[in-house]
């Protein structure tokens, strides 16, 4: 309790020093939230140029409108909210390139119920693995191909909640939508994930959901890995 409360008043002292022009105020809020705001540019552009200048962006977003921030909603929160709206539109500038249909990721079904596609599909265990054995160059690549595929407004659902660890309803409100529209979305890309790495590993992964943190490695700015 008493960190919060401690994080809530530095937050107070920040926002204050951005409001009256301080010098220093925009690099203290660049060391308190820019990690944070790079590894959320970088979940949903998947780019580390994009990353890059999303995060510059916002940080000067947030000097400018600092005045307009009316303490409805922790700092954090609103910070969150501008992140993750420059972050998806930067990703809607560069619609050059055609996303693959969430339907082709996600897995099929016969007739009777039963799953379709090869027969190590149907047998695969999720269960039996240690969740390390996810961490390999080769499985990494795979889930992180697989994040890529995803349509961004499911992206940005999945690095929300399973990065970040939001909550449902604290992502709901930052994408200004229904907390049931937001579970449907996450379910849905974590199934994708799950088949993805099923088909490539079929019977010798543990639940991807879990580890989407770990296997996701996130350039820093400027270049090294993470």
């Amino acid at each position: 309790m008493s960190q919060a409360i401690d994080s809530a008043a530095a937050d107070f002292d920040l926002l204050a020093s951005l409001r009256r022009g301080e010098v220093g105020a925009l690099a203290a809020l660049a060391e308190r939230y820019g990690p944070t705001i790079y590894r959320l540019a970088f979940g949903v552009t998947r780019n580390q140029a994009d990353a890059e200048e999303v995060l510059q962006d916002v940080l000067l977003t947030l000097a400018r409108k600092s005045a307009s921030f009316e303490g409805r909603s922790a700092l954090g929160s609103w910070i969150y909210r501008i992140a993750t709206n420059a972050a998806l539109n930067k990703r809607r500038g560069k619609r050059l390139e055609l996303e693959t249909s969430l339907e082709e990721l996600l897995p099929t079904f016969e007739a009777d119920g039963h799953r379709a596609g090869d027969r190590t599909y149907i047998l695969a265990d999720w269960s039996q693995n240690p969740e390390e054995e996810l961490l390999c160059d080769e499985r990494r690549r795979v889930l992180e191909r697989a994040i890529d595929s995803l349509p961004d407004n499911y992206r940005a659902v999945l690095i929300l909640r399973d990065v970040e660890e939001l909550t449902n309803e604290e992502v709901a409100a930052l994408l200004d939508e229904s907390v049931s529209s937001v579970k449907s979305r996450l379910h849905r890309a974590r199934m994708v994930l799950r088949e993805e790495l099923t088909r490539v590993f079929a019977g010798s992964l543990a639940s991807p959901w879990r580890i989407v943190t770990s296997a996701t490695s996130v350039p820093e700015a400027g270049g090294t890995q993470r």
